[in-house]
């Protein structure tokens, strides 16, 4: 394998959890599951020449149902929007977008400010071209910017929001690896790609949104970086995000969590009471495989999105159910395997917010009130 975005041979593997399922495909609850269905190899590797981290290989064929967007990025989309139409790159009146196929769109943000949008066709280069979590899911990263090069116009921006690199090591995120996210960027490395194509990064926003994301604005041509590009670049030295031997920090989180998570699941069946999880979102499929947990341990994952129910969890048998049938089952704890989401679980369960976890990392027994401690 040659590196995603230069062509470098010089790619060191860093995390490697095995054969799983694919991360897209939920197959019917009532269907047993198959060697073929959890035989999918999946493990990041760096490039030591330009520091991009990124899929080693996916033999895997996109097929994902729909989800709902949550609220949390609903909300950090439209604070975005705001801080960057105060820093003044908003200007002119084309807009198009390159989507990400969990769902989710800037397009009706930039419509309240005017601004027509326009098919990502590079047919018409836009003043404003939007980004968020769109590119990772591209196989060809260095064809993948060029095509976003292309959609801008020679005074426009592209506005590029990526799931930071840094948090996902520095918070042992490991499961953000999944098939079907070709790339895990640092800006350090994103740079060098936009440089690439004659563009260059000149401010940045930092959102709590998955533990920590970044958005950038990027022009054509030769342009000095703010204050705020020096200080997500400064992050990431210290982090050592583009050196392997950091990034491999992730091998030992996933472990640990493994292990967490079925101890904190067995001692709930072993005290007589009920886990289910919350959001069958696409980071939960490699981590309920990895640490092997089964029905027996986890009686359901609940989800917003009606696509899913029905279904089960790739590579387990445990079903996917709607929010009404999790709040039914009165469970003893619900692991929230998106953190994010938790606020908007509270608000619309009530009864559940004594319950909900997302760091299954200590003994849970059962009160005779049933609640957790």
């Amino acid at each position: 394998m040659t590196c995603r975005a230069c062509g470098s041979l010089r790619l060191e593997t860093v995390l490697d959890v095995g054969a799983v399922a694919a991360a897209d495909r939920f197959p019917p609850a009532d269907t047993p599951v198959s060697d073929d269905e959890t035989g999918h190899p999946l493990s990041m590797a760096v490039c030591r020449t330009c520091g991009l981290a990124q899929l080693v290989d996916d033999d895997t064929i996109a097929d994902e149902p729909r989800g709902v967007e949550p609220q949390a990025l609903r909300d950090q989309a439209a604070a975005a929007v705001t801080d960057v139409a105060d820093a003044g790159f908003l200007v002119g009146s084309t807009v198009t977008e390159f989507g990400s196929p969990h769902g989710g769109t800037w397009l009706p943000l930039l419509a309240e400010r005017g601004f027509t949008a326009h098919p990502a066709d590079g047919k018409q280069p836009c003043d404003v071209v939007l980004d968020c979590f769109g590119m990772m899911h591209e196989p060809d990263q260095a064809a993948a910017v060029a095509r976003r090069a292309r959609a801008t116009a020679p005074d426009g921006v592209l506005l590029f929001q990526f799931h930071s690199l840094a948090t996902i090591v520095a918070q042992g995120q490991w499961n953000a690896l999944r098939h079907g996210h070709f790339a895990y960027y640092s800006l350090t490395a994103l740079r060098s790609l936009f440089d690439a194509v004659g563009m260059s990064v000149t401010s940045a926003w930092t959102y709590d949104l998955y533990g920590g994301t970044v958005l950038v604005a990027v022009r054509h041509g030769v342009h000095d970086p703010d204050a705020s590009v020096a200080a997500v670049l400064a992050t990431e030295e210290a982090g050592g995000v583009t050196d392997p031997a950091a990034v491999s920090a992730l091998q030992r989180a996933a472990r640990r969590q493994w292990g967490d998570l079925t101890t904190w699941l067995s001692d709930i069946v072993a005290s007589g009471g009920t886990a289910y999880a919350y959001a069958a979102a696409s980071r939960a499929v490699a981590l309920l495989g990895c640490a092997g947990v089964t029905r027996s341990l986890l009686a359901g994952v609940a989800d917003a999105s009606p696509a899913k129910w029905g279904l089960r969890m790739p590579g387990t048998d445990i079903p996917i159910i709607d929010p009404d049938s999790l709040v039914a089952a009165s469970p003893t704890a619900v692991l929230v395997t998106v953190p994010d989401l938790v606020d908007e679980v509270r608000r619309d369960f009530p009864t559940l917010a004594d319950v909900l976890v997302t760091e299954p990392t200590a003994r849970v027994q059962t009160d005779p009130q049933g609640g957790t401690s």
